[in-house]
């Protein structure tokens, strides 16, 4: 049975763990990375993997979870400034840069993980939807708040509008991945600006 870690130096050797357990997903797939090679990268026994995880699929949810927070938190300061035009404009060029600067490689974290686990492993499936919800959710906050200061009309449906731009963005990030050329996000990201700057009661 694994044991949560009580300690801050349990907790940084879970940390660790699951750090090293992302780098080899990314670089060898969920289904090559083994726990040898985990444990090798992270300085950990396999008593110790077991200690914190009952199962390589207990660790494979903890990547997930660990990729939900690096790809939100990663957004957060962006997502503080979604209440306004600008700060929509300012989330979608900053998103276009990181694709730009990883010369459009590496796609999103968590639904490449969707297509690697989420197909065999309901239960991961769910975590990563999680993050997907919370996503949305970030854009939609943003968006209701646009209603409420009258920036978008009365009557606009913040819930397809986030959707939509949440739509939008993983399928620009799909073809940023497939032709490395971010250029696809930007387009992808224009058209759902363009969809909610028809709402706007001032363009």
């Amino acid at each position: 049975m694994a044991t949560p870690p009580v300690t801050e130096r349990g907790r940084r050797a879970r940390g660790r763990i699951v750090a090293a357990a992302a780098e080899v997903v990314a670089e060898k797939g969920a289904l090559g990375a083994s726990l040898d090679e985990v444990g090798a990268r992270a300085n950990a026994s396999r008593s110790q993997l077991y200690h914190y995880f009952e199962d390589k699929n207990d660790l494979l949810r903890a990547v997930a979870e660990a990729t939900n927070e690096a790809v939100l938190d990663g957004q957060a300061t962006l997502f503080e400034g979604l209440g306004s035009w600008d700060g929509l404009q300012r989330w979608a060029d900053a998103l276009v840069l990181l694709q730009e600067q990883r010369s459009g490689s590496g796609g999103c974290p968590i639904a490449n993980l969707v297509a690697q686990i989420g197909e065999r492993d309901d239960d991961i499936r769910v975590v990563l939807a999680s993050g997907f919800d919370r996503w949305q959710s970030s854009i939609r906050e943003g968006l209701a708040a646009m209603l409420t200061s009258g920036e978008l009309r009365s009557g606009t449906d913040v819930d397809w509008l986030s959707a939509s731009t949440l739509a939008s963005l993983q399928g620009g990030l799909i073809l940023t991945q497939a032709r490395r050329d971010p250029e696809q996000l930007r387009l992808a990201l224009d058209g759902a600006l363009g969809l909610i700057d028809g709402y706007r009661t001032v363009s």
